[in-house]
């Protein structure tokens, strides 16, 4: 049987999470994610242009409990089918941005590393790009049936290609070459911008609005139909989290070590990468192109708890929604009742975050 010091140098990744006082630093840091999530929820649910505020939620509660008066009816309609909806795909594109960016930056081992990197958003934005102008001329038989889903699927699937397309160039069946993939991502990154550029060109002035205002992001169009189409690739996503923790901390030390340490390293890779994927996929088609959050708040979360994954992709998780979340809310009351796209709200926030970030990059833990 192993000692329990033997046991301690088989796996030399945990040495670094180890200690009274890291515990306590992790404890916090969760806890102060969990209640940030939480505050904007409540501003989320309680703020906007329909006239239900943070007074009202309780006769809305009451509407939903079965009171009949015209109040508690309407605040409860307004809750349930306008608001709430808008939360959930909010929490859920914010927690998907966070932990891709995290996971990217633990593949990459990099704390500045993007989801962008692999090419995934710029896949996605081409191919709803493509519907866009292309949806009724020579795509109408396809984008047709699809009726208002044909953007968001046509997303997914063009994000999901893109990374296919990465992963066969990065190594195909071999061993996947993390310089490789990088390399790959950023040629099909500008190959990506460049026929978006060429369908842009072509299309009329309505087509190019409805293009503008998709790539700058925006949660107007939440609905539960929405929040049912991504829910699945979100939750399966964080179901598989914890089964990702080891590997991304044994990658921590290089790949010859975590393979020593007993990690699958290329079936490790391809999970992250694929999960990644699917992330980024799912939340550029229910809000279009987002920044900024997959870079600043794992490099923030690991600045606060320190390395390990096991803290940083449910804090990256849930402070990356509350991020998301807090923007929605100023992007609909800076101008009400007009509304300010997402992606300019959050870009605004973490540009600023992330050139302070990178200025004091010595300091990183």
């Amino acid at each position: 049987m192993m000692s329990s010091s033997s046991a301690s140098i088989a796996d030399p990744s945990e040495r670094i999470f180890q200690g009274p006082d890291r515990l306590r630093q992790r404890l916090f840091v969760l806890m102060l994610a969990g209640a940030m999530l939480v505050l904007a929820a409540v501003l989320s649910l309680s703020v906007g242009a329909t006239g239900l505020s943070l007074e009202s939620v309780p006769d809305a509660v009451a509407g939903l409990f079965g009171s009949t008066d015209a109040v508690s009816t309407r605040a409860a309609l307004v809750l349930v089918e306008i608001r709430l909806p808008r939360t959930v795909l909010a929490a859920m594109v914010g927690a998907s941005l966070a932990v891709a960016g995290a996971m990217m930056q633990g593949l990459f081992r990099n704390p500045l590393a993007d989801p962008g990197l692999v090419g995934v958003s710029s896949g996605a934005a081409l191919a709803a790009v493509s519907v866009i102008v292309l949806g009724h001329g020579i795509a109408a038989p396809i984008v047709g049936p699809l009726g208002p889903h044909a953007l968001p699927v046509a997303a997914f699937a063009g994000g999901l290609a893109i990374t296919g397309a990465l992963v066969l160039l990065a190594g195909g069946r071999r061993s996947v070459s993390i310089a490789a993939l990088l390399l790959a991502g950023l040629v099909i990154g500008a190959l990506a911008q460049a026929l978006m550029g060429l369908i842009a060109y072509v299309s009329d002035d309505r087509e190019l609005r409805d293009i503008t205002l998709w790539t700058l992001g925006s949660l107007a169009g939440a609905s539960w139909t929405k929040v049912i189409g991504v829910a699945p690739f979100v939750l399966i996503n964080m179901a598989l989290l914890p089964r990702l923790v080891r590997a991304l901390n044994g990658l921590l030390l290089g790949e010859a070590e975590a393979f020593h340490l007993g990690i699958d390293v290329e079936r490790a890779k391809r999970g992250i990468i694929l999960a990644t994927a699917a992330s980024v996929a799912a939340a550029v088609a229910a809000a279009g192109i987002i920044g900024f959050v997959g870079i600043i708040i794992p490099h923030i979360v690991r600045l606060l708890a320190g390395p390990d994954n096991g803290v940083v992709l449910p804090a990256s998780a849930m402070l990356g929604a509350g991020l998301v979340l807090a923007a929605d809310v100023i992007a609909r009351i800076i101008i009400a009742p007009a509304e300010l796209p997402l992606g300019i709200i959050v870009a605004l926030i973490g540009a600023p975050v992330f050139l302070h970030l990178v200025l004091r990059r010595g300091a990183y833990v």
